[in-house]
């Protein structure tokens, strides 16, 4: 569908999935778990679960496997995720996860980007940190939108809003990153807390 297309007739997602990492100590270095769960509408129909490397390279692959590899990936419309790096600066490549699943790719944030504040801790701490700031940089500057902060591969503007104001019905994160966040600090620190 082209872009004037779903501007005109904009779709509707109603299978989706929003991944979330657990907490981990400042000190950690290995593998972080991360919990993905599968929403029809604003029903929890399943959790998927996986490991990336902390500051590592290989989130993109890990959720491409976890979604396509799931009983869940060929009826899935949509893939949100709780920012653009997991395990701390693992960060994601958008437009990759996009093209290999097939299906639009929400980035989401409570509070507003602090790219510089990023941009530095990539290039002056982590290795790799060129490569990975240019994939931030590739999906350019993140959007207010309802309430938060995104990013988006494969939707509208229109699109984006119209998801996050069905999703979010218990604040202003939608249901599958809320529902992940909750299970990812329950499971990896005893309770949920925070914000969600």
């Amino acid at each position: 569908m082209s872009r004037s297309s779903r501007e005109a007739h904009p779709r509707t997602f109603s299978h989706i999935v929003g991944f979330d990492d657990f907490p981990f100590a400042r000190d950690h270095r290995g593998d972080v778990s991360i919990v993905g769960t599968i929403y029809s509408g604003l029903r929890l129909e399943g959790v998927v679960s996986g490991k990336v490397q902390r500051d590592g390279v290989n989130a993109t692959r890990v959720l491409i496997e976890l979604v396509r590899d799931s009983k869940f990936g060929a009826h899935l419309q949509l893939v949100m995720l709780q920012g653009v790096a997991l395990a701390g600066f693992n960060v994601v490549d958008v437009p990759r996860l996009h093209a290999a699943l097939g299906v639009p790719v929400l980035v989401v944030s409570r509070h507003a980007p602090r790219p510089a504040a990023m941009r530095r801790a990539l290039l002056e701490r982590i290795p790799g940190g060129g490569a990975k700031w240019a994939r931030v940089e590739r999906l350019g500057p993140m959007e207010p939108l309802a309430g938060v902060h995104v990013q988006r591969v494969g939707l509208s503007l229109r699109e984006a809003e119209a998801v996050l104001r069905s999703t979010a019905v218990n604040g202003t994160i939608p249901e599958p990153l809320r529902t992940a966040h909750l299970i990812a600090g329950g499971l990896g620190a005893g309770q949920s807390r925070g914000r969600t």
